[in-house]
């Protein structure tokens, strides 16, 4: 497992355990989709519209968060449970090397996939009055 082979080395030898358990709960996926940005596609376009340069970068990630729900739901249809993991960059260089992945494409998150084991877990959000504003 490619994960725990880069946390083993980079992490306290007293953390494994609880570490190496949740990593081998994604391993017993089905499988992991990888969401790449291709940072020369990024660059171009900053070169071609400058006045929004600085915006490629932002409107790349609302693009790959877009694609990941995307994902994330077709396999929620298919009744195929989905969890969103983000070990990227320190797993980079090892997945980039194993499947031979361009230089240029920058590593976003991994979606593993598999059998639904339980239901999700509850989570605290802020109150929708405090997140969203209406106007009008």
């Amino acid at each position: 497992n490619t994960v725990l082979e880069v946390l083993k080395t980079i992490i306290p030898a007293e953390a494994v355990s609880g570490t190496e358990q949740k990593i081998q709960s994604f391993a017993a996926g089905a499988g992991t989709v990888l969401f790449y940005e291709d940072q020369s596609v990024i660059k171009s376009l900053q070169e071609q519209f400058e006045l929004y340069a600085d915006n490629f970068p932002i409107w790349s990630e609302h693009s790959t968060a877009i694609a990941q729900f995307a994902v994330w739901n077709v396999l929620a249809e298919q009744n195929i449970g989905a969890s969103l993991q983000h070990y990227n960059p320190i797993i980079d260089e090892k997945i980039n090397t194993s499947f031979n992945i361009p230089a240029e494409w920058k590593l976003r998150a991994q979606l593993v996939f598999g059998s639904i084991e339980g239901a999700a877990g509850e989570k605290a959000f802020i109150d929708d009055e405090s997140r969203f504003k209406t106007f009008g």
